[in-house]
């Protein structure tokens, strides 16, 4: 695994050291790149990668990354770093992708998965936690795909992103918060935010969950069932007596409280109807086991993907915890070098069109030095006639 690198000085060195980092890949050490990267064997018609800056580039060495090189080809490619948990922390997932060929059908995403993928069998079937990154084909597909794994099946975003679509290297960012909000970046640019829970349709699955719970499950005897759970609520700040061994004599059984009398359909401040919901529960099937965006043993980044056009750069993978050092690593890396890539494209530009327009008037010049040279021949051949 590429471990984190030291370039942004002082202050960046401060935020290493708060900073975790799962991974970090610049490709900065010429061919050692294959000692981390893995490349699937699963299908002997996988296309190849090679470690390439392109045709123009802000900076030769640093803009070096993983590019396609096969038309037509499916792509399996991934690395294993240590395996790690983002419960309770932020997730911030990046990396850099070129489509120098100027996409017109393929991905250009990456995906997070488990420790435990099989690396030389990687292919479209290897389960996935995380997808992330643009998808182009034709006029109609040009999003972001923002993919989770959750409850043994995917869930796309609903939200229609849009990636871009030119030749020139972009940043993209995934940012995945505890509190269930996100955020995707491009080119250090917040374009879509919002939450987790409803921006992956999840609401349905959170009311399946909440209505597989319900008083009759508190019940400490038959009796009990026919509790008026319109006029009585749990007291949810109720704490175990110290005498009270929960291992031995199962859960404390927190107290009923007499809901106050309102009118007029105004609730009563202070009270949710739900709150029965926060007593402690074993065997159910609540969202507060199955916490959203959330992973247990995330332990590889890989390309699984497919080109018509290859050419495509991948490169300044990094996963982290902080949001922060994700910002300072994309000046450092992108940054620096998104400005230099346009003036060296603009410069290849203008010098092939003056190349063509050289070949054009070469050819015009060509053509009619031809065409007098025909019409001399053809005057010279009417005088021989005539002698």
């Amino acid at each position: 695994m590429a471990g984190a690198r030291v370039h942004f000085g002082v202050l960046f060195v401060v935020r290493v050291a708060l900073a975790t980092v799962y991974f970090q890949e610049e490709f900065l050490d010429g061919e050692r790149w294959r000692n981390r990267w893995v490349q699937s064997t699963n299908n002997s018609q996988f296309g190849h990668f090679r470690v390439s800056s392109g045709k123009f580039y802000g900076h030769k060495e640093k803009d070096k990354g993983l590019q396609t090189t096969q038309n037509g080809r499916f792509y399996a490619i991934s690395a294993r770093f240590k395996p790690f948990s983002n419960k309770g922390k932020t997730l911030v997932l990046q990396y850099t992708v070129k489509h120098e060929q100027k996409m017109d059908c393929g991905g250009g995403y990456v995906k997070l998965f488990p420790a435990d993928v099989d690396q030389r069998n990687l292919s479209g079937q290897s389960q996935y936690y995380i997808m992330f990154g643009p998808d182009i084909c034709g006029f109609d597909i040009k999003k972001v795909h923002v993919i989770l794994h959750f409850k043994n099946q995917y869930h796309a975003n609903k939200k229609s992103i849009r990636c871009k679509v030119d030749g020139f290297t972009h940043l993209y960012a995934l940012v995945l918060r505890p509190d269930l909000s996100y955020d995707v970046k491009i080119d250090g640019q917040s374009i879509e935010s919002g939450s987790v829970e409803y921006d992956w349709n999840l609401t349905s699955l959170k009311k399946m969950a909440r209505s597989s719970v319900g008083p009759e499950d508190y019940a400490q005897g038959a009796g009990d069932k026919s509790q008026d759970w319109e006029k009585h609520f749990l007291d949810a700040g109720a704490s175990e007596p110290s005498d009270w061994n929960s291992d031995l004599e199962a859960d404390f059984p927190a107290p009923m409280l007499q809901k106050p009398p309102y009118q007029d359909g105004l609730k009563p401040e202070g009270i949710d109807k739900h709150v029965w919901l926060h007593r402690k529960m074993k065997n159910t099937n609540s969202l507060t086991e199955y916490d959203l965006a959330e992973f247990e043993n995330i332990g590889a980044i890989g390309l699984d993907l497919w080109q018509v056009r290859a050419g495509t750069i991948f490169d300044n993978f990094l996963i982290t915890d902080d949001e922060e050092y994700a910002e300072n690593f994309g000046k450092a890396t992108w940054g620096e070098t998104r400005d230099p890539e346009k003036e060296m494209d603009a410069i290849q530009a203008k010098e092939e069109m003056k190349k063509a327009r050289e070949e054009d008037e070469e050819e015009l010049l060509s053509g009619r030095f031809q065409g007098r040279n025909n019409h001399f021949r053809q005057f010279h051949q009417r005088g021989n006639q005539e002698l």
